[in-house]
């Protein structure tokens, strides 16, 4: 009777009704339910999405994607090898909607950008939970291969498979402990300093809680939040521009230059983000970039002899700290890892297809390696020079002398 009345318009949804049972595959699942209902998987969906009348309710739907990840269901495809009726147990239904007719309610659900709105909202939630406790953010980029055919996307390198193929560029923007806030997109790579610098940062400033003017002016080193980037995002001058903005930026230093002392190295211990003590080799020094920005150098000595550069613009936290938050990096490494075996990361959304703009304007990646030889030998050069310049001769120059040198070669 319910679903005739659904069918003629004369119900909205049916509501979910739950019954005593023996057994019900991936029960389990539910255990995680209020974890997600924590997280924000219902918070505020009526604002952001609407659904025509029908058997299946907003809320069913949302539960039925959330349940289908905990269970490691990829796609609503791999649902036609799963028995309707078991699963409809777990939403208080008679059955799950079939494949199509989920595949209908997600493009109703996806129309006028719906999804990237209500992403936001939670995003801003998230940033505003975590930026009380630390205010880290974690950038870097992740290539999702493309295998199809349908378009020819430009070629980007994959480290994973060391190979250059096709493929689209996602930066993602992650916690300390790996959590994830957001990402971008890009087709066309256009390198993680300007995706970091036009897109994330405009993003972060709206979704974070901002120091006020006053209390910026009152201590000139505090920082809005910390920016931690690997190699990629090695530069002096946005380094610059982020400290105008009292953004504080650490990354590893590209063209770092001869080993320090040994002597130079403390043990320092370090609590980890999973909360274990850690026992590293640190030592700090002041250093000038670019003749104008003056930076935080922290090391770290290996147990094979290996030096560490870390940078930062972060003036007023322990070493010890900074360190700790270059380490922990590696939670979006694995973040990374962890989603493409279990929530397949790499699979395509859809199978739609977006103009790109003609004006887009990209560096050649050969020209910037070129270009970063380039630099590292007029580097070298310049030091070369300023070692030729220094030396000079302290006793007076007898023609005698020299004459006789000459006269010996």
């Amino acid at each position: 009777m319910e679903r005739l009345a659904t069918s003629i318009g004369e119900l909205q949804f049916v509501a979910p009704q739950f019954h005593s049972v023996v057994d019900v595959p991936y029960g389990g699942v539910l255990l995680a339910i209020p974890a997600l209902l924590t997280c924000g998987l219902l918070s505020e969906v009526d604002e952001h999405f609407k659904l025509p009348k029908g058997y299946y309710s907003l809320q069913n739907i949302f539960l039925l994607l959330a349940i289908m990840a905990l269970a490691r269901i990829k796609s609503p495809e791999d649902l036609r090898y799963c028995a309707p009726g078991e699963w409809g147990k777990l939403l208080g239904l008679d059955r799950i909607p079939e494949v199509r007719t989920l595949r209908e309610k997600l493009k109703v659900l996806s129309q006028d950008g719906a999804p990237e709105k209500w992403g936001a909202h939670l995003c801003k939630q998230w940033i505003e939970a975590e930026t009380q406790a630390t205010g880290m953010f974690y950038i870097d980029g992740h290539v999702r291969v493309y295998h199809g055919s349908q378009t020819k996307l430009p070629r980007h390198y994959v480290s994973r498979e060391k190979l250059c193929l096709r493929a689209t560029v996602d930066y993602w923007v992650n916690s300390m402990g790996g959590q994830p806030f957001f990402y971008v997109n890009k087709a066309i790579d256009p390198g993680l300093i300007q995706v970091l610098e036009h897109e994330i940062v405009p993003e972060l400033e709206k979704s974070i809680p901002l120091l006020t003017e006053e209390e910026l002016k009152k201590n000139p080193f505090a920082h809005r939040f910390t920016l931690v980037v690997d190699r990629e995002g090695y530069s002096p001058d946005l380094m610059s521009r982020m400290k105008t903005k009292q953004i504080a930026c650490i990354t590893y230093h590209k063209y770092p230059k001869e080993d320090w002392e040994l002597q130079e190295f403390t043990p320092q211990i370090i609590r980890t983000v999973a909360g274990n003590l850690v026992e590293v080799n640190l030592a700090e020094r002041g250093t000038k970039l670019s003749k104008t920005l003056w930076v935080r150098e922290i090391r770290r000595l290996s147990e094979n002899g290996h030096q560490t550069s870390i940078l930062s613009t972060d003036y007023s936290s322990v070493f010890n700290d900074i360190a700790l938050h270059m380490c922990e990096r590696w939670c979006q490494e694995n973040f990374f890892k962890y989603m493409r075996q279990h929530y397949n990361l790499d699979r395509l959304i859809d199978y739609s297809l977006e103009a790109i703009p003609d004006t887009t304007l990209l560096t050649n990646p050969e020209y910037r390696r070129i270009d970063g030889v380039v630099r590292q030998l007029a580097a070298k050069q310049c030091r070369s020079l300023a070692e030729f310049g220094s030396i000079h001769l302290e006793d007076d120059i007898e023609p005698a002398e020299v004459e006789a040198y000459e006269q010996k070669r």
